[in-house]
């Protein structure tokens, strides 16, 4: 796994971009549990979100999920591929299997997201529950 991602409590993780944007996509830990993708519904070209709001939503075998934005800001980007082959989110989840980008609104909300190492710890806390 990518040290320069970061997450959120809700599984998503993102990259920064350095360039004011960020990539954005649902961790290994999150396709695990929704199990075979077999939709994603991508957001539209220059929608704006908060952080927080769904902005999209992945179907799998198992179940529908929400995915929230991490941060706010306007979406410049969508993962077209997913639209003929939803299981990169299955396969390759921290690369080809991105969602989106977002040109943030406010790069300070990036520092509210955990860092890979305390992701990681948290997913061994909710394991041991």
């Amino acid at each position: 796994m990518d040290n320069k991602l970061k997450f959120t409590e809700s599984h998503e993780w993102v990259r920064d971009n350095g360039d004011g944007t960020v990539t954005i996509g649902i961790s290994a830990h999150a396709q695990e549990l929704l199990g075979d993708v077999v939709f994603v519904e991508l957001p539209e070209i220059e929608s704006e979100f908060d952080a927080g709001d769904a902005f999209s939503l992945v179907e799998s075998v198992k179940a529908a999920s929400d995915i929230y934005s991490p941060v706010s800001g306007t979406v410049i980007a969508v993962n077209e591929d997913l639209e003929d082959s939803p299981e990169l989110v299955n396969d390759e989840p921290y690369d080809n299997g991105w969602i989106a980008t977002i040109k943030m609104n406010d790069a300070e909300e990036l520092e509210d997201l955990k860092v890979a190492e305390d992701y990681l710890a948290s997913l061994e806390e909710e394991d041991e529950d």
